[in-house]
């Protein structure tokens, strides 16, 4: 039972509701798109609500949450109170702080820049230093992980990490090393021109640097789904882990191949080669090796349970997994969307098919049915599973949470199947409104119409949700309090190698594929080889 829990429930609180709301002005950026009549339907508040959708969604939720979820997993599978709870506090505040600042410079009409904040669009100075406290607070939260994991090495030499820490710690190694991109172009390229010392920006160092940092914080956001998959869905299905080897080199696997790939986003950028961008789509296709694994392993960890159900025949274990199961069900669902998500980015990472999607409502459907779909229903079962350990109550009745899993996944796929179709007919993104009397786009109306239905749908699912977890006088309270445990392996190791203890030997090779990624892309910025055209004035955001 974890020892902190006003901790953990004030990240994921904070988490959720910021996560409510962004949820709301998404519906209404869809209803701003759509052939009908919106209100407030200006263009300057459509791409304010835009850029705080996105960073509501892309560094307040999922910030907040990983950190919540990280402290319960530390504490849970460790069995021991995280090293430093003040600091943890601390961090806390630092970055409820930097969420005030960050969205009251949206809420002020100075920081309409989207969440890439891509130069020579700037915000307010305060917009930046918002999210660096974020960050700066997140790198505490990784200390604190880092720390926790080698405390439990020096008290118990030889014993394996819980893979369910071992996954989270993986994840705040990779925070590290993603959030260098970003941290470098906010302190040395856009803070300066902010503050008037310099009145140019280099765009194509800038978006360089914020490619490092832009895919692989994805899989940031995914390793929760992925640890649930692996820690916590097999025992909710009522049996064990396929393999604990397995999930161990999946992580570590995640760790290496997410890291060199952002690259990918600029295929469309003049500012790189071709070969660079072909090797850039080259280190992408391998993080399907780390997912093609997952797919696997959960699948036969899910047959055990369904098999020691009853389950008989080539499919009958499917039948009788136990699908009232919030994490049985959420489980399911990912992957579903997952299927329609991942196969969406192989064409995206794809260098010639890209080229056809690029800049199109694709994308959008792409990334909506892998962070909003896959990622975020798994933050609901998750939330779901260690409600009770938290708060002495379960969140809200079986029935409510199945009714609010099934919603979102509908929602999403009514939303985005549409948007797969747009892109592919062209239309583009990032754009607040069309002119739908234009016989050429006026057969994209009813789609639009279609994917705005999916996103009320979605609205009140992330609705529903939160009355799900809204403490309740009527609920009864488990006296005493559950303890949560993390799934246990079929086939438990009985040593593991040392190389997947531990991350030394990946922050090696992470090092080396960051060099070849990325060293000579970016060495040629420095070294006057860069169009220089491609340095712009500032404007305002």
């Amino acid at each position: 039972m974890p020892t902190n829990k006003r901790l953990i429930l004030a990240h994921l609180w904070v988490a959720f509701l910021v996560f409510a709301a962004a949820c709301g002005l998404g519906v209404w950026q869809m209803w701003v798109r759509s052939p009908l009549s919106a209100p407030q339907d200006a263009p300057a508040r459509y791409y304010q609500s835009v850029t705080g959708h996105g960073v509501a969604m892309a560094y307040v939720l999922t910030t907040f949450f990983i950190m919540g979820f990280g402290y319960f997993t530390a504490e849970t599978s460790l069995k021991a109170e995280i090293p430093a709870p003040r600091l943890a506090w601390g961090s806390f505040w630092t970055a409820l702080a930097g969420v005030a600042l960050t969205v009251g410079s949206i809420a002020s009409g100075r920081a309409d820049v989207l969440y890439t904040f891509y130069p020579p669009i700037t915000a307010t100075v305060w917009f930046y230093v918002g999210l660096v406290l974020v960050v700066v607070a997140s790198w505490v939260w990784c200390g604190q992980m880092i720390a926790a994991m080698a405390r439990f090495k020096r008290a118990r030499p030889g014993e394996p990490v819980p893979l369910a820490m071992y996954a989270t710690v993986a994840n705040a190694v990779m925070w590290l090393w993603t959030t260098a991109g970003v941290t470098v172009e906010i302190l040395f390229q856009i803070l300066p021109a902010v503050l008037g010392w310099t009145h140019t920006i280099d765009v194509g160092l800038s978006r360089t640097l914020f490619s490092w940092t832009l895919h692989a914080i994805v899989y940031f956001w995914l390793f929760p789904a992925y640890i649930a998959f692996y820690t916590m869905a097999p025992r909710a299905a009522g049996g064990r882990l396929y393999s604990d080897t397995m999930g161990r080199l999946s992580f570590a696997l995640f760790l290496l191949y997410s890291l060199p790939v952002g690259m990918h986003h600029l295929f469309m950028d003049p500012e790189h080669s071709t070969g660079f961008k072909f090797i850039q789509m080259s280190l992408t296709a391998l993080v399907s090796i780390p997912t093609l694994l997952t797919v696997f392993t959960i699948s036969a960890s899910m047959e055990l349970a369904g098999r020691l159900r009853g389950g008989q025949g080539l499919f009958g274990w499917i039948r009788a997994l136990p699908w009232d199961q919030s994490m049985v069900l959420a489980t399911g669902l990912a992957f579903f969307m997952l299927w329609f998500g991942g196969g969406g980015g192989l064409i995206n990472m794809s260098y010639g098919m890209n080229a056809m999607v690029h800049n199109t409502a694709w994308v959008t459907a792409h990334f909506h049915l892998i962070f909003g779909g896959t990622v975020v229903i798994m933050y609901f079962a998750i939330a779901y599973e260690i409600w009770p350990s938290l708060t002495g109550r379960a969140a809200g009745s079986p029935g409510a949470r199945r009714l609010q899993l099934w919603l979102w996944a509908v929602g999403m796929m009514v939303m985005t199947l549409p948007w797969h179709y747009l892109g592919l007919q062209g239309q583009w993104r990032r754009v607040a409104s069309f002119d739908y009397s234009d016989p050429r786009i006026a057969a994209w109306g009813p789609w639009v119409v279609v994917s705005l239905g999916g996103g009320v749908v979605l609205l009140a699912s992330a609705l529903l949700f939160i009355a799900n977890l809204a403490p309740r006088s009527s609920a009864p309270r488990l006296t005493p309090a559950p303890t949560y445990a993390f799934a246990l392996a079929a086939h438990p190791p009985r040593s593991v190698p040392r190389a997947l203890n531990g991350f030394a030997l990946w922050n090696v090779l992470v090092a080396i594929l960051m060099a070849v990624a990325y060293g000579f892309p970016l060495l040629q910025f420095f070294t006057g080889d860069a169009p220089r055209a491609l340095i712009h004035p500032l404007s305002g955001g």
